[in-house]
């Protein structure tokens, strides 16, 4: 049974129980849409959290996610359907060999064509239909979690595409017909900016962007997930990331890198960071050689040693 959702607050607390600590502008938006009925366009940095606010919701409320993965060069057979041609081509080997008995001893010639045709349709049926995510989406008896990740990856014209679906909440396959949304889902759909987006599929969404969390949520989001890290180590690891933060390097440290970060630290027994520790798991952190060098010059301010 789908669990209800009838306020801001209960968003938050159900995310809270996948252990996704949100912000009230995450909560609003995600209530909005589901009463809405909208679907929910995440941006901000890699590593804040976009594609697991679908999943924890999922969880939370007890529904199926389905995911699809964009990418460069995706086309409708890997988005939505495609036919199984493999099997098709097996049926069609048993029918020449049963073909006799298929149109029977009739001498009529529009009979056994009749017959013919009724074979052909069977071929272009659900049995030979292999529902790729979007399709799985819409034809649900219930009602899912829809996860378009990295939309921005994808090109233009299935930019398009998509976002026809999401208007009517159907799509139409030539042999099958129009098929009509039994379950409108939750849709989400992720970016990362790597090209802009339509600003027609822009205002079909309602926007959420996820940006580094603030000192004091990002202090809930680690003590939620490592409650045995001492309270002042996890004040000192946050305050150290956004020190970091305030670096002028290629790559920020997300949430992701924090965590990463603090797992670490757990694992390591350590009790307060000093610039050793902070050298030596300075590749939780940052992926970059030229990030790591100006944060270990910056070592005394980004850890809040005095001089």
């Amino acid at each position: 049974m789908e669990v209800k959702i009838e306020s801001i607050e209960d968003v938050s607390r159900l995310l809270e129980t996948q252990g996704y600590i949100s912000s009230i502008d995450i909560a609003t938006i995600v209530y909005l849409a589901i009463k809405m009925q909208r679907p929910i366009l995440v941006e901000g940095p890699a590593g804040v959290g976009k594609t697991e606010l679908a999943k924890s919701l999922s969880r939370a409320l007890s529904l199926e996610l389905i995911q699809l993965q964009c990418y460069e060069g995706l086309d409708e057979s890997k988005a939505i359907y495609e036919w199984e041609y493999a099997k098709q081509l097996l049926y069609t080997q048993i029918l020449k060999e049963k073909i006799s008995e298929v149109i029977g001893t009739t001498d009529d010639l529009n009979a056994s064509i009749k017959k013919l045709v009724q074979l052909e349709d069977a071929f272009f049926s659900d049995h030979f239909l292999l529902a790729r995510p979007l399709l799985k989406a819409i034809r649900s008896k219930e009602r899912s979690v829809l996860l378009i990740d990295e939309v921005d990856k994808s090109d233009p014209e299935f930019e398009a595409y998509l976002l026809e679906i999401l208007s009517t909440n159907e799509i139409t396959i030539p042999e099958l017909g129009t098929q009509v949304a039994l379950k409108i889902p939750i849709v989400f759909l992720t970016s990362n900016n790597v090209r802009d987006l339509s600003d027609a599929l822009k205002r079909r969404c309602l926007n959420l962007y996820i940006d580094f969390p603030s000192p004091e949520l990002e202090i809930r989001i680690v003590t939620s997930k490592f409650p045995g890290l001492s309270k002042k180590l996890i004040q000192h690891l946050v305050q150290s990331i956004h020190n970091i933060r305030k670096l002028e390097i290629k790559k920020m440290p997300s949430i992701s890198e924090t965590l990463d970060w603090a797992n670490a630290l757990l694992t390591l027994q350590v009790e307060e960071i000093t610039p050793e520790d902070l050298r030596k798991t300075l590749g939780i952190i940052s992926k970059y050689k030229t990030d790591m060098d100006q944060i270990m010059e910056a070592a005394d301010k980004v850890l809040g040693v005095s001089a």
